[in-house]
């Protein structure tokens, strides 16, 4: 007969992490609404995360700044009627210097003390990435020139797979520490899967001497088919396991949901397990994933403090 002592013992440990957990700290990602419909569904899901008491909550930039005005208007609402702390996206696309200067300034004067910079996609229909021209180049030239006008904190992209248009995986971390060097105080990965993928790139971005957090980006998988296609165009892997997981589901949303969030808290527990203290979630403006992920990880909200009993009159 064989011995399960050692499975049962291995088996009676707890599989996530115990409520209250200290260490971790999680950050929020949305992209402005386009519709008031949307702008409701965001709001919702801004409302509903917010007592997980994030880092910091950020806002994209559409590609070529199509969302300029939505994106400011998204941002300086969170910092007005919530208490999370709002961290604006901004690039290098489709504006020259002075503008993107003055977009930062008023980030500065609403009270906007974040900025996640990046270099940018090209506009749609463009094949490659073109410098605007009076613009700024590339993303560390954007850092340099957002620490003169205040003393931003400054995120920016990593690539544990590679940038699409890097020539090498050496090139691309050595970008990487220029970006650091220009003034940037945390990397936020793009989406993988790979657990691996993840903790062999931070190694080498250590060996390369670059010292900042370097958090990765988990997106809790809402659409198999829709990712298949982004992965395709932004470099990221899709491994088969995960392929298996979502078959049969197109027509199945409810369980999608259910496997959606098993897989991505799998994947933060195994980077738990790595050491990993802090995530980044790509919500796609729903809260419902990313919470449930976060319960399982030990996060709980906030518990509002009882009033102060009122002094007795006398």
């Amino acid at each position: 007969m064989a011995d399960t002592a050692q499975p049962r013992k291995r088996f009676s440990m707890p599989p996530y992490a115990s409520p209250a957990t200290a260490a971790l700290k999680v950050s929020f990602e949305f992209f402005p609404p386009k519709t008031d419909k949307m702008a409701e569904q965001l709001w919702v899901a801004v409302k509903r995360l917010e007592p997980l008491s994030p880092r910091f909550v950020s806002v994209t930039y559409g590609a070529g700044g199509s969302t300029r005005d939505r994106t400011h208007a998204t941002v300086t609402r969170i910092r007005r009627e919530t208490r999370l702390e709002p961290a604006a996206h901004l690039t290098c696309v489709g504006a020259t210097r002075e503008e993107v200067d003055t977009i930062a300034r008023r980030y500065w004067e609403a009270g906007v003390r974040h900025i996640v910079a990046l270099r940018g996609d090209p506009p749609a229909g463009a094949d490659r990435y073109t410098p605007h021209p009076g613009g700024y180049p590339c993303a560390h030239d954007l850092i340099a020139g957002l620490k003169r006008i205040a003393d931003f904190e400054i995120s920016v992209a990593a690539f544990p797979e590679t940038h699409p248009e890097a020539v090498s995986p050496e090139a691309d971390l050595d970008y990487l520490k220029r970006k650091i060097g220009a003034g940037a105080s945390r990397a936020i990965t793009q989406y993988f899967f790979d657990v691996e993928l993840y903790l062999r790139f931070v190694e080498r971005a250590r060996k390369a001497g670059i010292t900042v957090p370097i958090v990765p980006g988990i997106l809790p998988v809402t659409n198999f088919a829709k990712l298949l296609d982004f992965s395709a165009k932004c470099g990221t892997s899709v491994p088969d396991w995960l392929a298996r997981l979502f078959e049969g589901l197109d027509e199945d949303p409810e369980t999608r949901r259910l496997v959606a969030a098993t897989a991505a808290a799998e994947q933060c527990r195994l980077l738990q397990a790595s050491g990993v203290d802090e995530f980044h979630f790509y919500t796609l403006n729903r809260a419902d994933l990313s919470y449930a992920v976060c319960h399982m990880l030990g996060l709980r909200p906030e518990r509002p403090q009882a009033a102060a009993p009122a002094a007795a009159a006398g």
